[in-house]
Formats: C-alpha cells, sequence, structure tokens
C-alpha cells in the first residue's frame, strides 16, 4: 500500500489551470455547513462539475496537509470509500491569505437496505489491512502528527498499544486540562496513567484507526455506500475506533453485529470502552470545557477510584 501524496500549490489560480485547464473557471460558489473548525464551500465549475473546498487560515495549511495524509491513508487500504483529494495549497489572497483543500463533492444516495452491515464489514476490512507503511518505527503511531477536531494530536510510534496511548494521547490531554482538576483527582489520574497497562491489551494485530469515528464524520454517497470523512487517522487497537462510534448515540445494532462477525473483539472490550472514550472526553473538555469535567472524573473513578 503506498499513500499517495496530493498535489501541493501556491494559489487557487495555479490549483485549477493546473487540475483544470486555463479554459475552467469557478460559476458559483456556495457556503456549506457543518464544521466549526474550517469554512466550507461548494464550487461549480464552469464544466458544470462541483468540488468542494475547506479553507483556513494560511497558518492552518497543516490541517488540510494533515487531512489529505489521513485521507490517503484509508484510501490506500482499498477497504472502504474516502472523497478524492483533488490538492492542497495556500493563497496569498487580495487582503488576506489563506490555505485550502480540495476534494471531489459528495453527492449524498439514499442507504442501501444493507447500509449498516455493508460499512461494519468495510470498517472490519479496513482494520485488518496491513499498517507496515504508516508507521516508521514501532507498531503504533503515524507517519506524522495531526488533529483531532482543533487540538494537535501527536503520533510518534510506540512498539506498546499501552504505551502509546498513555504518552500520546491520555498523558498529553491531562495535562492540557490540568487546571480543572484537584490534587485528589491528580492522584488518581497518575495511577491510571501507571498502570494503563492492567486495563488495555495489546492488540491481536495493529489497525489503521478513522481516529474520529462519530456519525458526523461519515456520509452516505451516491452509490448508497459509506463514505468516510475528516479523519484523524493513526496505527492503533481497532477497539478505540468501535469504541468512538460508541460515545455519541452509537450506531445501529445490525453495524456492531456485522462487525463482531467479521472481525471478532478481544474478550473484555466492554470493560476497556470508557477508557479509550477517556481521551475523546478530555479532547472535548479541552475544546469546550466545564461540562464534559464530570464524565472525564466518573472514568477515572470507575478504573482506579
Amino acid at each position: 500500500m503506498n499513500i499517495q501524496t496530493p498535489p501541493h500549490y501556491t494559489s487557487l489560480a495555479e490549483a485549477f489551470a493546473s487540475l483544470f485547464g486555463p479554459s475552467v473557471s469557478i460559476k458559483q460558489t456556495d457556503r456549506v455547513s457543518g464544521g466549526d473548525i474550517n469554512k466550507a464551500y461548494a464550487l461549480t465549475l464552469s464544466t458544470g462539475d462541483r468540488i468542494f473546498m475547506k479553507a483556513n487560515a494560511k497558518e492552518n495549511v497543516s490541517f488540510f496537509t494533515a487531512e489529505a495524509a489521513g485521507l490517503s491513508a484509508i484510501a490506500s487500504t482499498g477497504a472502504i470509500k474516502t472523497p478524492r483529494i483533488l490538492c492542497t495549497g495556500t493563497d496569498d489572497g487580495e487582503q488576506v491569505g489563506y490555505s485550502f483543500l480540495l476534494l471531489d463533492f459528495i453527492e449524498s444516495g439514499k442507504k442501501r437496505s444493507d447500509y449498516w452491515e455493508t460499512f461494519a464489514r468495510e470498517l472490519a476490512a479496513m482494520h485488518n489491512a496491513g499498517t507496515d507503511t504508516f508507521v516508521s518505527d514501532g507498531k503504533f503511531g503515524f507517519l506524522q502528527d495531526n488533529f483531532i477536531g482543533a487540538r494537535a494530536q501527536p503520533n510518534a510510534s510506540c512498539k506498546s498499544w499501552a504505551a502509546f496511548f498513555r504518552e500520546q494521547r491520555l498523558a498529553p490531554q491531562f495535562k492540557a486540562a490540568d487546571s480543572y482538576f484537584t490534587d485528589a483527582d491528580r492522584t488518581l489520574i497518575a495511577k491510571l496513567l501507571d498502570h494503563l497497562e492492567e486495563y488495555l491489551v495489546e492488540p491481536e494485530k495493529p489497525s489503521l484507526l478513522h481516529g474520529d469515528l462519530w456519525s458526523g464524520n461519515v456520509m452516505c454517497g451516491s452509490d448508497g455506500k459509506t463514505m468516510l470523512i475528516d479523519p484523524a487517522c493513526y496505527v492503533g487497537h481497532a477497539e478505540a475506533d468501535l469504541a468512538m462510534t460508541e460515545l455519541f448515540g452509537g450506531f445501529p445494532k445490525a453495524f456492531y453485529d456485522a462487525y463482531r462477525e467479521a472481525r471478532p473483539l478481544q474478550p473484555g472490550y466492554e470493560e476497556r470502552r470508557d477508557l479509550y472514550n477517556l481521551y475523546q472526553l478530555l479532547n472535548h473538555l479541552n475544546l469546550f470545557g466545564q461540562s464534559y469535567l464530570e464524565p472525564v472524573k466518573s472514568i477515572v473513578s470507575e478504573y482506579v477510584g
């Protein structure tokens, strides 16, 4: 599997000329709702085609190069669809510079009758794909750091899943949220981190994870099948992806039944699920504040209280 690096341009005009030819222009720009980090647009071209553009401040171009790397990694498995990446780039603009990501526009379709079962089997296939090309050293991590929402997500490689989850996931989030905790909380947090190997199991094989797998990052394409968007990819334990699907409402039972049939879970997943989601809740605490503190403290107490 090879991760394809999309072209990167130094202006939107250069991107359009290279991708579509000098005669193609933007005929209409429509703002698209969704997401609170980037501005999103549907661009209608003079050919009648539509493409999707995300834009942010010029200095935030790493949001888009990281997203492109994640989409490319998922696509390279051949297991499940993602939008085709056209390019990344920056533009100085007339008044203020910006960065951008161009993707194929996803035309939403009607879900197939076996939509959830097919999604589960494709996700299981992605989790079963080889991961050697995604980690430069060790078993867990990713070729580059990326983002979980608007926060940086470190991906330095580790040989142990428990060590990776402690050093690259929980510890940085706990450190960022330290002002929310009492001394008693900090004692429990330190105990949890020190004993993480007692609660987590090493996977039978490492998996490429989407990393932020909730319903908002799953779309139905024109063929009635799932397309994954907005990844926060890394190589880890597949259970972490599955746990994230259960955090905010979950998917239908048919999805979980089909996933387990395609890729049986290691015993004790239900006892580990909250620990995986502790990372996501800590990230929400650091992004959105106090309302996520009690769920975080509750999970810490669940394991070491």
